[in-house]
This record gives structure tokens, sequence and C-alpha cells, in this order.
């Protein structure tokens, strides 16, 4: 068993992933809580990021509660397996993280808002694991759809990384990187709490707050 909890940390090398699959995972055509598509076309000037914070279930109800939010769905990013199922990036055997998108309207919120949510909402000092969650798809992981994007995530692990040290926590271990392709997880996975109030809720943060951008006082319609 502990051999195994090892290699479950370990990232699988691209010869050795699991071959996938051309066809897309099938997803709702609308999302259960907000009522809009998951998949583009976006409205013209919103804008999309995507994180990797441990469990997508509860990170994905973190965005859609979030003020100026368009669309969230969970998916899978980051490794070499194309369009995964659920079963195979538990293997530990394509290389992917789950993964969070976020659309949101950048007039009602900010991308150094959406870094906040994720910064706030999960230990990102823990390398291949969140808690009790183990393994190479709980990483920690912010991709990057433009130089602006990576220069604000740099620059808010940096000031972050301050603050956890001042409370006493070791190095934050966030990979980021400019954005792979994003593979969306199946339907059951969508908004998975909302559908599943009592559900499994791996999220928590450190209780350290992250100074970065300013939270829009706007309220979601």
């Amino acid at each position: 068993m502990m051999l195994l909890g090892r290699k479950k940390t370990i990232m699988v090398a691209p010869d050795d992933a699991l071959p996938g699959r051309d066809e897309a995972i099938p997803v709702p055509s609308q999302h259960y809580v907000l009522g809009t598509p998951l998949v583009p076309p976006f409205p013209d000037g919103y804008e999309q990021a995507v994180f990797g914070m441990g469990c997508f279930w509860g990170a994905e109800r973190k965005f859609w509660e979030a003020p100026g939010m368009w669309t969230t769905a969970v998916g899978y990013a980051g490794g070499f397996t194309p369009n995964p199922t659920y079963e195979e990036v538990c293997s530990g055997r394509t290389g992917h993280t789950e993964v969070v998108l976020a659309v949101f309207d950048p007039e009602r919120t900010s991308y150094e808002e959406m870094l906040r949510i994720f910064w706030e909402n999960h230990d990102p000092t823990q390398g291949m694991r969140q808690g009790n969650d183990v393994g190479t798809q709980y990483r920690s992981t912010i991709c990057t759809y433009s130089d602006e994007q990576r220069s604000a995530a740099q620059e808010s692990r940096d000031r972050y990384q301050q603050a956890l040290a001042a409370k006493g926590y070791g190095e934050i271990t966030t990979e980021i990187g400019d954005a792979p392709p994003f593979y969306y997880a199946e339907h059951y996975h969508q908004q998975y709490l909302a559908k599943n109030p009592n559900g499994y809720c791996g999220i928590g943060g450190t209780g350290v707050s992250c100074p970065v951008g300013v939270v829009h006082a706007e309220s979601s319609t």
C-alpha cells in the first residue's frame, strides 16, 4: 500500500501514459447552477482561467459562487492522455491534474480576484496532494492564457509565499505555465456539489489571506 501511494505521487512518463481517445467527453449543454453554456464560444470580452487545487468538486463551487462568473466547468489538464476518463486520471497514468475552468466578466470582477479564490481555498505547499487526497491529479496548478495572466499569477505567488512563510508554512509548489488543452470531465462531475449538497468536499485553505488584487463589490445576478 505504501508503495502504491508513492507511485501515485510520481508523474508518469509521456511514453508510459494511457493512449486516451479522439472523442471528447460529452457534457451538459447548460450549467446546473448558472444556466449558461459550459463549452465555447463564450461571450466576447470575457476571460477564462484554469486552476488545479485538489478535488475539483469543491473547487468548482468556490468559483461558481463568485460574483461576475459566467460559467464554470471541471476537467483535466497538464498531462499527456487526450480526453481521459475519471478512472484513467485516478490511475495516475495520464499525468493530468483535476482543474476548474472559470469564465468571468472582467467588467464585474478580475483575474486577481480569481487568484485570491485560488490561493485562499487550498494549501499550495503540499505538492502531489491536498489533505487526504494523494496523487498527481491533486497537485496545485495555474494554467495561464496570456502574458498578463502569467505575470499576475507569478506576482501573486511571490506575495502569498511571504504571507504563508510568516505563518510557518513551507514553499509553494504550485505549477504556473501556459494553458494546455482542457479536457472536460464527465457530466456527473459538472457542478457535482449543487446536485449532491452533502457530497464530499476536500477543499480547505490555510487560513492565510492572499494580498492580491481588489475584491469587486458587485454581486452576481
